[in-house]
């Protein structure tokens, strides 16, 4: 951070609005003067502004570059200067002057152009004028709030929308045509709102108060405005310095018994964007919200709502400021940007550079991690682990007769006395018509040539539904093609239904507590159930007992995820601190006469532990493609990626969330949907009371957060849609939240259930989404356009 001026004035001017663009900064001198000083050349001599009669309290420069607005209040005017043509006058000797576009206004405290520079709000009290920039004309006078307004901004994306932010920590939506209030918030805080931003590319609007909390709301074209998030700047800094600067939990306490913890209140808000080129040779454009505060600089990513970094005055030996009284930001045309900054108890005002190049590096480092695999597997790879088949062979007596089955057959048949005797040896079909492929083999080929609509809408309406029971839906998961679901409930049951949710279902019992995962093969011959009772089953269709069971104490804790890996080579699951790998062979032959003895194979692989021995309350990993990597949530509140090549944690993120994760959800795509190699390295977590967070595991850092839904007790789960475009998960609200996975704002709240949504998934082959709540009910929601609708009735068959 530069100290580019230090300039002293005659009185502070702290709470005071200053002017600050790209290559201008203004402030007061000798009460009713301004001086204009050059960002770029601090040598050259500064042009001197008179025209008020009394001391000036606001300034701003306009939004448009050419030709480049001054407006400046005092009780007497609000005056428009126009720099060039004063900076000509001053040269040819004349006194410089402006238009005087209102008068008697009282004291103005904010002033703000349009995003044509046409009109200039002015808040005086609680009342805010709408004034015309060309002449003295008083456009409309907006009379609502009931204590001084203290920020008003123009919408960028529609010239007739005001916002305004007031000490009677409320925030009004106007509609300058009609000179009527849009939306009218709530009271926010127990401390005056200060500032308002707008953030044109996500529609939403940003209010911050004196005591350091920050609301954002959507600005729909209805300007009903509905809560994204919330933000308190005092977490999120002691978020960053746990996360950032590994400061030790005894440093943190003794930091704050010796200090006394002050609020830190939102002076100013700018958006921060720029460019930077990535190890791919592909630009990304970043979005940053600054925040200036009284004791320093603070950088927030709008996609995580996470603190980048803070600047202190403390660490800055060559700034003359400890304490800011006011603040005012400009991009720089270089990604730098310009901090004009006035002290709290000293006549001083700095004008700052800072570049944020350096954070810009660490975000555009190589990439890291990915789900796709950069190497065979390691000859002393579990993965190369395989299954050793066992015959067993019985022990000959000597001088005896070896025991065998009364029928010297494996299986018993029909001893064929009751059926007539044959007549004809050999008798050929002469009549059969010649087809190149049969019916069903036609039917199964067009199915699998359908593909995933790319282009299709989020589902949203309600189209069809099926009550369980009265015991909760505590994990779903469809077939891979779609045309099958697996449910598994809160009464150790797993039910398997038909994609269209009609008819009865397939009811498997045999667990003696919950079911908690279910998981398909790829083959789709056969699946597998994990359950609280420290139990894992595999099923086989048509069978009503399972090919195997794994129980009689193999787990020394219940078993929270299991399922295939590996291209169904192996069987992964989590109970404790262990994560477990096992060889697997389903044998479907039957016998009749051991028909009770388990012919299916299974071995133990390998067993692992997490680094810090903390149990594991979420697992995933991809079994559509080779991966090496899982990964793992531990009850520490950490996301560990664990490197099943070389059997090790590679990575490790500590306190992912305030809580420990619930639920952990790759993108995996489908059969049927074709997306970016990049798109598969984006995982989901959920956490109680923390909301949801996105992450991309080339860097193991977070890139966006969803907060939307209610998720204070339950362990809700979510999903992402097999395009990679759209996000769902459960809420305690009794709705679904559909999220678009480039917006932290929700598409569609699906709303008509009967209670908590605790799981949510969708359809790998159709644009379908499957919600189950709470009471056992299963709810089917499809897209609103009609040929998604045609599209999904047709291919779930």
């Amino acid at each position: 951070m530069l100290e580019k001026l230090n300039l002293t004035c005659d009185r502070p001017l702290s709470l005071q609005q200053l002017a600050c663009c790209h290559s201008y900064c203004g402030i007061p001198k000798s009460g009713n003067n301004m001086l204009i000083f050059s960002n770029k050349d601090e040598g050259r001599e500064p042009l001197l502004l008179t025209g008020h009669h009394h001391d000036i309290c606001a300034m701003t420069f306009g939004k448009v570059s050419r030709p480049l607005l001054l407006c400046s209040a005092s009780t007497d005017y609000v005056i428009v200067w126009d720099i060039e043509c004063c900076q000509r006058r001053t040269h040819e000797g004349k006194m410089a002057s402006g238009t005087v576009i209102g008068s008697l206004l009282g004291k103005v405290v904010h002033l703000s152009f349009c995003s044509s520079d046409e009109r200039v709000a002015a808040c005086s009290g609680a009342v805010v004028y709408i004034l015309n920039s060309k002449k003295h004309e008083v456009i409309s006078t907006l009379k609502r709030h009931l204590a001084p307004v203290t920020s008003a901004e123009f919408c960028p994306w529609n010239k007739d929308i005001l916002v305004t932010a007031s000490e009677d920590r409320t925030f009004k939506v106007w509609n300058l045509k009609t000179e009527s209030v849009c939306y009218e918030s709530s009271v926010l805080s127990a401390s005056p709102l200060l500032s308002v931003l707008f953030l044109e590319d996500s529609r939403q609007i940003i209010t911050g108060s004196t005591d350091g909390q920050l609301w954002c709301f959507s600005l729909p074209d209805d300007q009903k405005c509905r809560v994204v998030t919330k933000m308190d700047l005092q977490m999120m800094e002691k978020r960053y310095r746990t996360h950032h600067e590994k400061v030790s939990q005894e440093e943190i306490t003794e930091s704050s018994t010796d200090n006394v913890e002050t609020s830190k209140p939102v002076l100013k808000m700018a958006l921060y964007g720029s460019f930077i080129e990535t190890s791919s040779e592909h630009s990304k454009y970043n979005s940053w919200l600054c925040i200036g505060s009284t004791d320093g600089l603070y950088v927030v990513d709008l996609a995580t709502l996470e603190l980048l970094t803070a600047i202190y005055f403390k660490d800055y030996t060559n700034v003359n400021i400890t304490v800011a009284g006011s603040w005012t930001f400009s991009q720089g045309l270089d990604n730098s940007i310009f901090l004009f900054v006035s002290s709290l108890f000293t006549p001083q005002v700095v004008l700052l550079e800072l570049s944020l190049s350096e954070h810009q590096e660490a975000l555009a480092c190589e990439e890291g991690f990915s789900v796709f695999p950069s190497c065979p597997p390691l000859p002393e790879s579990p993965l190369n682990t395989e299954l050793k088949r066992r015959e067993v062979n019985h022990p000959k007596k000597k001088g005896g007769i070896k025991e065998q089955p009364l029928v010297f057959h494996s299986k018993v048949k029909s001893s064929g006395y009751t059926s007539a005797p044959r007549r004809t040896m050999f008798s050929p079909k002469t009549n059969t018509q010649k087809s190149a492929l049969s019916q069903k083999a036609q039917k199964n080929i067009g199915f699998l040539l359908r593909d995933y609509p790319a282009d299709s809408a989020a589902p949203s309406l309600p189209h069809s539904q099926q009550r369980t029971g009265n015991k909760p839906v505590y994990c779903l998961q469809y077939s891979g093609d779609g045309k099958q679901i697996l449910c598994g409930l809160g009464d150790s049951s797993v039910l398997l239904y038909k994609s269209s949710l009609t008819g009865s279902p397939t009811v498997y019992t045999g667990h003696d507590k919950p079911v908690s995962s279910v998981s398909w093969s790829l083959n789709r011959k056969w699946w597998l159930s994990a359950s609280e009772d420290q139990s894992l089953r595999i099923w086989t269709h048509g069978s009503p007992e399972p090919a195997i069971t794994m129980d009689n104490g193999m787990f020394c804790k219940p078993i929270r995820s299991a399922q295939f890996y590996y291209l169904d080579k192996f069987i992964i699951l989590a109970s404790g601190p262990s994560l477990y790998l096992y060889l697997y062979n389903v044998d479907v032959t039957r016998d009749d006469i051991k028909r009770y003895h388990q012919r299916s194979i299974v071995e133990l692989a390998g067993s692992f532990t997490t680094t810090s021995a903390s149990d594991i309350t979420a697992m995933s990993a991809i079994n559509d493609f080779y991966s090496h990597t899982v990964l793992l949530c531990a009850s520490d509140r950490s996301i560990q990626v664990f490197d099943m090549n070389k059997a090790t944690v590679a990575s490790e993120l500590l306190d992912a969330h305030s809580r420990a994760v619930h639920c952990i959800a790759q993108n995996k795509g489908s059969m049927f949907s074709t997306q970016a190699p990049d798109s598969y390295n984006l995982f989901l977590t959920n956490a109680v009371t923390d909301g949801m967070k996105i992450w991309d595991l080339r860097t193991l850092s977070c890139v966006r957060r969803y907060e939307n839904h209610l998720n204070r007790c339950h362990p809700c789960s979510s999903a992402v849609s097999p395009c990679g475009r759209f996000i769902a998960t459960g809420s305690e609200d009794k709705c679904a939240y559909v999220y678009d996975i480039r917006s932290s704002s929700y598409l569609h709240k699906l709303q008509r259930h009967s209670d908590t949504v605790l799981n949510v998934t969708f359809n790998p082959a159709t644009p379908e989404l499957l919600t189950g709540t709470l009471d056992g009910n299963l709810q089917l929601f499809q897209p609103s356009s009609p040929a998604s609708i045609t599209h999904s009735t047709s291919a779930a068959v």
